[in-house]
C-alpha cells in the first residue's frame, strides 16, 4: 500500500491521480500546505503584533517614527508579491519559489530575534539587525504570498472543483487561526516572560522564527506528494509589454495614422485582439482601484496607532486578568470569523428582502463608510484618553503644581501673576498642573510664601516647556529655605506602569523597596527619584530608616498614574499621604471594541466584495494581474500612513478625524466612479474570439490556476 502511494505521488506531476485523504477527494498534499500556512501566518502576525511596542520600548523611537517604520514594513510586504509572482511564473515555479523565499524568511526572523538581545552590540547594531531582519521578512512573506494558495489549488484534479473551493475555506481558516493564536501568545511572551532585565522581545520574536522553521520543514516534507507545475510565463509581463508597445506605437504614429477608438488598439499590429480586449477589461477595474488605498491606510493602523492608544487605557478586566495592548489586534480576526456568516446568511438576504439592490460596488462604498465610522469612534475614545494626559507646555510657559507640607494654610504670590490666589491647604492633593507664563526662555522669579507665623521669600528659576513641583515646608534650620523646586517627568509610561516618588519628612534617611525597585529619600524633606513600577497592589512595602524598620500600605498603583507619597513619623510609626499628581488611565480598553466592530464590518463589505467583483469582471487568465493590483492598493495605503505620521505633526485625535474625513471624501469619489461603471461578462470573449489554438488552450489552463489564487484571496486578502 505504501509503495502504491509513493508511485501515485511520483506520477502526480505527469498527469496521474494524486493520493487522496481517506474517504475523500482531497489530495494528501494539501494537509502539508494548510499546516504550512498556519505556521507561516502565526510567524508573521506574531512578530507584527509586538513590533510597534518593540520600536518604542526597546529601540527607543518616538511614536511617529515607530508608526512610520511599521507601515513602511507593511507596505514592503505588499510590494514584494510582484517579485514573488514574477520569479514563480517566469523562472523557478511555485514550489521552488516557496522553498527559497521561505529560507530568506527564516533568516530574517533569526536576524530580527538576535537584534532583540541586549548583549549583542550597542543600539546601532540593534537597529541595523532589526531593519535588516524586517527587510528579509518582507521579501520572504511577500514573495510566497501569491504562490502558496495557487500551489494548493494546483493539487486538485480538474473535475474536483467543489473540493478545491472547500479547500480555500479550510486554507482561510488556517490563516485566521494562526493570526488569532499568535496575537494572543506573542504579547504574553513579550510581557509576562522577563529576560535580560525587561520585556523578552527576543523570545517574542524567537517563537515566530521557530514556527517559520516548522512551516518550512512541513512544506518540504510533503515534497514527494506535490504536483509541481513548471513555470509557464508571467501574464503580468505580457500585459506590460503589450501596454508599452501600444504607448510606444501611438507616440510614433500619432500624426500620420488614423486614431483608433481606444489607445490600446495601437498594439494590434503585434498582439492578438483578444489579449488587447482582455487588457481593456482589466484596466477598467484597475481605474476603480485608484481610490482604494485610503481604506487600507485606515485598516492597517490597528497594529500601530490603535495599539499605541491602548497603551494609555485601563487594561484590567477584573482579578488577575489584564489584557496587553498588543493583544487587542486579535479582535479583528475573531470578528471576521463571526461576521462573514452573519453578513452572508443574515444581513445581505434581509437587505434583499427590502428590495434594495446591493451591488458589489455599493457594498464596497458602504465598507468605506463603516471604516470611517471606526475612526470616528477612535477619535471619541482618544479625546477621553488624553484627558488623563498632561501635555507639555508651549514656548514661554511652564507648568507648576504646589505641595503644602506645612501645618496650616499658605498663600503663595508670584510677581505679576495670580496663578495661586486661593490659600493652599496642608497636605491637600494638588488639583493638577497650572500654567505659569514666562517672559522668555527662562525666568528668575521671587515667590512670596505667606504663612500664619511668618513670611518667606524664595528665588526660583523656571524654564519654558518644563513642568515643576514646588514643595513648601517649615525651615529645617532657622533662616533656611521653605521652598524646594523639582523638575517633573510628565510623560506617561507606554507600558501602563505607574510612576512613584517619595518625600521623606522624617529626621532619618529612608530606603523603600517597591516590588523590584529601590527608592532612597534623605532626611528632612528629601525627595526620591521618580521611578516607574508595574501596575498592581502594593500592600506591604518595606521602609528601612537609619534605626528602624517599617511597613506601609501603598494600595493600588494604577495604569499610567503618577504618585507622590509623603512619609511622616507619628509616635513610633511611619504614616503616609498618597497624592495622585497625574490621573490614572481611567478609560477602559473595552471602549476600543466599537471601533474594531465597525472596521471589521467594513472589511467584510469592502475586501471580500472587492475581490469578488474584481475577479468577476476580469478574464480568467488576467486574474493574477488583478491580484497584483489589489496587493498594490494595500501597499500604497501603508505609504499614506507613513507620510501622514512623519509629516502631519498633529494631535492624535485630529489625525484620526482627518483619516475618517479623507475616507468619506474618497468613498464619495468612488461612488461617482461606480455609478458610471458598466458591469461586463468576461465569458462573452469566448463567443467573440473563437480561437482553438494550443496557445489559447494554454491561456485557459493558466486561467484556472489563477482562479485558485482568486478563490484563496476572496475570504480575507489582508491575512494572506
Amino acid at each position: 500500500m505504501g509503495k502504491t502511494k509513493e508511485k501515485d505521488a511520483e506520477n502526480y506531476g505527469k498527469g496521474q491521480r494524486s493520493p487522496k485523504l481517506c474517504g475523500t477527494n482531497y489530495p494528501v498534499s494539501i494537509a502539508f500546505i494548510v499546516v504550512n500556512e498556519f505556521c507561516e501566518r502565526f510567524s508573521y502576525y506574531g512578530m507584527k503584533a509586538v513590533l510597534t511596542l518593540y520600536f518604542m520600548r526597546y529601540l527607543g523611537w518616538d511614536k511617529n517614527l515607530s508608526t512610520a517604520v511599521y507601515h513602511a514594513f507593511s507596505g514592503l510586504c505588499y510590494f514584494t508579491p510582484l517579485l514573488g509572482a514574477l520569479i514563480a511564473d517566469s523562472w523557478l515555479g511555485k514550489f521552488k519559489t516557496i522553498i527559497y523565499l521561505s529560507i530568506v524568511y527564516v533568516i530574517g526572523h533569526v536576524v530580527k530575534s538576535v537584534g532583540a538581545i541586549p548583549d549583542v552590540g550597542d543600539s546601532t547594531i540593534h537597529i541595523v539587525l532589526s531593519v535588516l531582519g524586517l527587510v528579509l521578512i518582507a521579501f520572504g512573506t511577500g514573495g510566497i504570498k501569491p504562490c502558496v494558495a495557487a500551489f494548493g489549488g494546483d493539487q486538485f484534479d480538474e473535475e474536483n472543483t467543489d473540493e478545491r473551493r472547500k479547500f480555500f475555506s479550510i486554507f482561510y481558516m488556517s490563516i485566521n487561526a494562526g493570526s488569532v493564536l499568535s496575537t494572543i501568545v506573542t504579547p504574553i511572551l513579550r510581557g509576562d516572560v522577563k529576560c535580560f532585565g525587561g520585556d523578552c522581545y527576543a523570545l517574542a520574536f524567537g517563537v515566530p522564527a521557530v514556527l517559520m522553521v516548522i512551516a518550512l520543514v512541513v512544506f518540504i516534507s510533503g515534497s514527494g506528494l506535490y504536483k509541481k507545475s513548471p513555470p509557464e510565463g508571467n501574464i503580468l509581463v505580457r500585459v506590460c509589454k503589450c501596454t508599452g508597445f501600444a504607448i510606444q506605437n501611438r507616440w510614433r504614429n500619432s500624426k500620420n495614422s488614423p486614431k483608433p477608438s481606444h489607445w490600446l488598439d495601437w498594439a494590434e499590429e503585434k498582439y492578438p485582439k483578444r489579449l488587447i480586449q482582455e487588457i481593456k477589461m482589466v484596466f477598467r477595474v484597475l481605474v476603480l482601484y485608484i481610490p482604494l488605498p485610503m481604506f487600507w491606510a485606515l485598516f492597517d493602523q490597528q497594529g500601530s496607532r490603535w495599539t499605541l492608544q491602548a497603551t494609555r487605557m485601563n487594561m484590567n478586566f477584573g482579578g488577575d486578568f489584564i489584557l496587553k495592548p498588543d493583544q487587542m489586534q486579535m479582535l479583528n480576526a475573531l470578528l471576521i470569523l463571526v461576521f462573514i456568516p452573519i453578513f452572508d446568511m443574515g444581513i445581505y438576504p434581509l437587505v434583499g428582502l427590502c428590495r434594495i439592490k446591493l451591488t458589489p460596488l455599493r457594498k464596497m462604498a458602504t465598507g468605506m463608510i463603516l471604516a470611517a465610522l471606526a475612526f470616528c469612534a477612535a477619535t471619541v475614545v482618544e479625546i477621553y484618553v488624553i484627558k488623563t494626559v498632561v501635555e507639555p507646555p508651549p514656548a514661554k510657559e511652564s507648568l507648576i503644581q504646589v505641595f503644602n507640607l506645612m501645618d496650616s494654610d499658605v498663600r503663595l504670590q508670584f510677581p505679576g501673576n495670580a496663578v495661586f490666589s486661593e490659600p493652599l491647604t496642608p497636605y491637600e492633593d494638588p488639583s493638577g498642573y497650572t500654567s505659569l507664563p514666562l517672559t522668555g526662555e527662562s525666568q528668575l522669579q521671587t515667590v512670596t510664601v505667606n504663612h500664619s507665623e511668618a513670611k518667606y521669600s524664595c528665588e526660583l528659576t523656571f524654564t519654558e516647556r518644563a513642568a515643576y513641583s514646588l514643595f513648601l515646608h517649615r525651615p529645617v534650620q532657622p533662616g533656611g529655605s521653605v521652598c524646594k523646586l523639582v523638575e517633573d517627568h510628565i510623560t506617561k509610561s507606554e507600558n501602563g506602569a505607574a510612576y512613584l516618588r517619595f518625600i521623606n519628612t522624617h529626621t532619618e534617611n529612608i530606603n523603600i523597596t517597591v516590588g523590584e525597585e529601590e527608592f532612597y529619600a534623605t532626611a528632612n524633606y528629601g525627595i526620591s527619584h521618580n521611578i516607574s513600577v508595574p501596575r498592581g497592589e502594593y500592600n506591604r512595602v518595606v521602609c528601612l530608616a537609619d534605626s528602624s524598620k517599617y511597613e506601609i500600605d501603598l494600595g493600588l498603583l494604577d495604569f499610567g498614574a503618577f504618585y507622590t507619597v509623603i512619609l511622616t513619623q507619628k509616635s513610633n510609626d511611619l504614616t503616609l499621604t498618597k497624592m495622585e499628581d497625574i490621573q490614572a488611565n481611567n478609560i477602559h480598553i473595552a471602549w476600543q471594541i466599537p471601533q474594531y466592530v465597525f472596521l471589521t464590518a467594513g472589511e467584510v463589505m469592502f475586501s471580500i466584495t472587492g475581490l469578488e467583483f474584481s475577479y468577476s469582471q476580469a478574464p480568467a487568465n488576467m486574474k493574477s494581474v488583478l491580484q497584483a493590483g489589489w496587493l498594490m492598493t494595500v501597499a500604497f495605503g501603508n505609504v499614506i500612513v507613513l507620510i501622514v505620521a512623519e509629516g502631519a505633526g498633529m494631535e492624535q485625535w485630529v489625525e484620526f478625524l482627518l483619516f475618517a474625513g479623507l475616507l468619506v471624501a474618497v468613498s464619495i469619489i468612488f461612488s461617482i466612479m461606480a455609478y458610471f461603471y458598466t458591469y461586463v461578462d468576461p465569458d462573452q470573449l469566448d463567443k467573440i474570439f473563437i480561437e482553438d489554438t494550443d496557445d489559447e488552450k494554454l491561456k485557459s489552463l493558466n486561467g484556472m490556476k489563477n482562479e485558485a489564487v482568486s478563490m484563496a484571496d476572496l475570504p480575507k486578502q489582508t491575512k494572506m
